[in-house]
């Protein structure tokens, strides 16, 4: 709403995000692992309240639910208001609801909306091409949260390309509080550098992830999802931490397919066939915060913003546009 001093606020939910696949392949001359993955937008979601108030003097106020080293949040804020030259006085709350640590891109999504949000609600737009390059910059995540949906994500997960959602409705996800460090994650991986030998199973990754790519939006028995639904952070992680082994375990004796990790842990999640299934396995799972979500896919997610967004954005324009 549009506040008698001038103000603008909107209120975003900023949705998380697991992967259907996660395949790890070499090291890029950069540090950074080459990697495919499957991304998708799932219902658990921060909420984030942005107050915007022009003709004051120029200050960025952040406050969070839990403290937060280094917010991504504010961060991109930052980078919104320089790139734009917008002036004035930004106070960002944040409401922590995705587990943070838990491969969930919590953090990417945080910042993400305030890519998305600020132009429109300073007035000053940013386009696309800068949008992305700013996403980039903020974090490998970040620029799918951009866009939402299902997508392939290739590179460091910032090359991306549309895929259809899978039609799956009856999500559980579980936030087991267990801390996985990425980076132990990856170096426990141990994979060579670019220009070393082929991976053995580098073939057979691929053509996975091509099957699951090319079934996605298609009507599958629960043994294909699970046959063609892979993450490569698995095998090392659980080593670490045997009790999310089991709990993945539960997810399939409970009907899951599939049953995942997302990105490098320690978050899991499965879907069901039917919303009995999925209040069964929350129930057996209270353990690990089981929660009921809901795939968010491109349209959705849309949607949601153009709602959020409506006293202020241009309608049908995408990525959103101030008036």
């Amino acid at each position: 709403m549009t506040r008698s001093s001038g103000q603008r606020h909107v209120a975003l939910q900023a949705f998380a995000k697991i992967n259907l696949a996660l395949e790890v392949r070499h090291r890029r001359p950069d540090g950074f692992h080459e990697i495919r993955t499957i991304f998708h937008t799932i219902s658990a979601a921060d909420r984030i309240h942005l107050t915007w108030t022009p003709r004051a003097p120029a200050s960025l106020h952040t406050t969070c639910s839990v403290p937060i080293p280094d917010n991504l949040a504010e961060r991109a804020a930052r980078a919104v208001l320089d790139a734009t030259g917008a002036k004035g006085r930004l106070e960002i709350n944040i409401e922590k609801r995705i587990p943070m640590g838990g491969g969930l891109g919590g953090g990417s999504t945080d910042a993400a909306a305030v890519l998305l949000a600020l132009p429109v609600l300073t007035g000053r737009p940013l386009p696309p091409g800068e949008l992305e390059r700013l996403a980039a910059g903020l974090g490998s995540d970040v620029p799918f949260f951009l866009e939402g949906g299902c997508a392939l994500g290739a590179g460091r997960g910032e090359e991306l390309y549309p895929l259809p959602s899978p039609g799956w409705r009856f999500g559980v996800l579980l936030a087991p509080g267990i801390h996985v460090s990425t980076p132990d994650a990856y170096r426990s991986l141990a994979r060579p550098a670019e220009g070393a030998l082929t991976l053995p199973a580098e073939s057979f990754m691929m053509n996975k992830l091509q099957r699951l790519a090319w079934a996605l939006g298609q009507p599958m028995s629960a043994g294909g999802w699970r046959d063609v639904c892979g993450n490569d952070f698995e095998s090392a992680v659980f080593h670490l931490h045997p009790i999310l082994k089991s709990l993945k375990t539960k997810l399939l004796r409970l009907g899951a397919a599939p049953a995942l990790m997302s990105g490098s842990g320690s978050s899991l999640f499965g879907f069901f066939q039917d919303r009995e299934s999925q209040r069964v396995a929350c129930s057996a799972l209270t353990a690990a915060k089981a929660r009921p979500v809901s795939l968010v896919g491109r349209s959705r997610y849309r949607r949601v913003w153009a709602s959020q967004l409506s006293d202020y954005a241009q309608p049908g324009v995408w990525p959103p546009a101030p008036r």
